[in-house]
């Protein structure tokens, strides 16, 4: 199997908010949707390569925030792909509940207020649920890797880790000043919000351990496993408090 190339679909300026394109040779994985209304910036991304929405042949959700599930079921409805994503955060995915947030810091609190946040999104049931230590081998949608459970940025967080090294982590960490930025872009930071930074700091670290070098994001990166390494031993000394204030 050729290795797959990695698109990083800017869905804000400077790295802030960004989904991931793995194009494979069977078909594409689409690694988060953006926020509402992102799909004409996929189908963009899609059409400079000489794809189309039909090219996707699944649709990752890493963690129910609206930055990054927002456009899932309008993505779904254009390119007729199945959505995954796990069960920790199915009643966010279904709009049943209202996500809790635990700042990291001073933006967390801050972006928290503006309610851009916790704007709501077109409902939708996941296609794939993962469970418990549910892995998917990704090999039947044109990319030799797994899709499996990371939690720790929420409770149903999935990371893609593929074979060539390349991992998709969502929000498990973040890079630059802000969100994404213009300075610092490989120096890795705690994301807005964080549920447990022990727990995050563990899973990076087996994907380490399980040969992952390079990490996308969805606020900045990529991150070399160096950084991601300093990073993880970092969140290993912070504890698990509401409204941590921490800075790592």
């Amino acid at each position: 199997m050729i290795s797959p190339q990695i698109i990083r679909i800017a869905i804000a300026p400077f790295g802030m908010i960004n989904c991931h394109l793995i194009i494979g040779e069977t078909g594409c994985i689409l690694v988060d949707a953006g926020l509402p209304g992102s799909e004409s910036k996929i189908g963009n991304a899609l059409k400079k390569r000489g794809l189309t929405f039909s090219d996707i042949k699944l649709i990752v959700i890493t963690h129910a925030h609206v930055d990054h599930a927002g456009s899932a079921a309008r993505m779904r409805e254009l390119s007729g792909a199945p959505i995954l994503a796990h069960e920790g955060d199915l009643d966010y995915y279904l709009q049943k509940k209202k996500m809790t947030f635990c700042a990291t810091g001073w933006f967390g609190r801050l972006f928290l207020k503006t309610g851009l946040i916790l704007q709501p999104y077109v409902p939708f049931t996941p296609d794939i649920l993962l469970k418990a230590g549910d892995v998917l081998d990704l090999a039947c949608f044109g990319a030799a890797g797994t899709a499996r459970h990371t939690p720790g940025h929420t409770a149903g967080s999935v990371s893609v880790q593929l074979d060539t090294g390349d991992a998709m982590v969502g929000d498990l960490l973040a890079s630059g000043v802000l969100l994404g930025g213009l300075i610092r872009t490989g120096h890795a930071i705690r994301p807005p919000f964080e549920d447990n930074p022990k727990t995050v700091s563990e899973e990076l670290k087996k994907m380490l351990v399980s040969g992952s070098k390079r990490f996308y994001m969805g606020h900045g990166g990529p991150l070399i496993a160096p950084e991601v390494h300093r990073h993880a031993q970092c969140l290993q000394s912070l504890t698990v408090q509401k409204n941590d204030s921490a800075a790592c």
